[in-house]
């Protein structure tokens, strides 16, 4: 990038200059209106989710490129619309920029959605910019749904089993590695990349609905419960148990921990990090038994049945072997805002 533009300023180019910069990250055919038109299939609803993302609480340059910053907006968003069952359409961004910051920081944000965006056909179809004494990012995702085949937190039923989909705690320790980097020293360096990945460039699990599906009947009325666990594992279940009225029993073996935690972490900090470290992205999902089952195989390495719903409210850490003491799950110890 020639070394002039790449020191321009918002405040140089202004709002109108900075919209057609952004523009060529769009389909052509999606500027010019007032709004973006989206095309869903017959029969089909579609499901909208919001997101919103600050500088220094959700992103930092500490950690986090621009590049990577914009990977990890566009991934949190569709991750959302995983979590219901919808296949992505598109996204909207809304930007609060400082006069001050570089041009190219913005377009290289924009890199990275698109580069995210792109493994799923999906694109940027519009969007706003305004002027803001803290970058922020105001995502607004659009996806569709076959009504049959929506994921809700309140379908969850006594007996359910509790899919989870991937590795816990991997996101959370990349930060740690970035914030701290002497926790290195015990690691070989493909499994601090790994881990540093898995914070950096999250990977929302849309891969999870076609395999889903697969194993259902094809006008299957079966609810399925579920969310994604961006805020943890122990809050994804607690979620899940509130709106459905039931409660739930979660094996400490089953939860699938990355192998490098062995390496640098004691039992209770690696627990930690999986139940309330945060920012994995992968799915929780309530289904009978023997789906969940079916399901586990397909998806093969790192998922597992961790757990079941039982009567009651109460959501419990259970170790089958009795070396720990049953554990009642709580919010209290997962990202709060405002609370921190």
């Amino acid at each position: 990038m020639n070394s002039d533009l790449s020191s321009q300023q918002v405040k140089d180019i202004g709002e109108q200059g900075l919209l057609e910069r952004l523009q060529r990250f769009c389909p052509p055919e999606m500027i010019g209106d007032d709004a973006a038109v989206l095309e869903t299939a017959p029969g089909q609803s579609l499901v909208v989710t919001t997101d919103v993302l600050v500088d220094g609480v959700h992103f930092s340059n500490l950690t986090t490129s621009p590049e990577d910053a914009g990977w990890r907006a566009a991934a949190a968003n569709l991750s959302d619309l995983a979590a219901m069952g919808a296949s992505p359409l598109g996204i909207t961004v809304g930007l609060g920029l400082p006069g001050e910051l570089r041009v190219s920081w913005v377009e290289r944000l924009y890199q990275g959605m698109t580069e995210c965006l792109q493994k799923y056909n999906t694109s940027i179809v519009g969007g706003d910019v305004v002027r803001s004494p803290v970058t922020t990012l105001a995502i607004t995702a659009f996806g569709q749904v076959y009504p049959h085949r929506i994921i809700r937190r309140s379908a969850a039923v006594v007996g359910d089993a509790i899919v989870v989909t991937g590795v816990h705690g991997a996101s959370h320790a990349g930060l740690e590695l970035l914030l701290h980097p002497e926790l290195e020293q015990n690691l070989k360096d493909a499994e601090r990349t790994a881990l540093i990945h898995a914070h950096q460039r999250p990977q929302p699990r849309l891969d999870v609905l076609p395999i889903l599906w697969k194993i259902l009947t094809p006008n299957s009325q079966l609810p399925i419960a579920g969310m994604d666990s961006s805020d943890g594992l122990a809050d994804a279940i607690i979620q899940i148990c509130r709106a459905s009225g039931v409660g739930a029993v979660l094996e400490r073996r089953q939860i699938s921990l990355p192998a490098a935690f062995d390496l640098w972490l004691t039992p209770e900090q690696a627990l930690e990090y999986a139940l309330y470290g945060g920012e994995d992205f992968e799915l929780v999902l309530c289904l009978p038994q023997e789906l969940a089952s079916t399901l586990v195989q397909h998806l093969g390495q790192g998922a597992a049945i961790a757990g079941r719903i039982t009567a009651g409210s109460t959501v419990i850490l259970h170790d089958e072997q009795k070396k720990f003491p049953d554990q009642v799950l709580n919010l209290s110890q997962g990202f709060q805002h405002f609370s921190q």
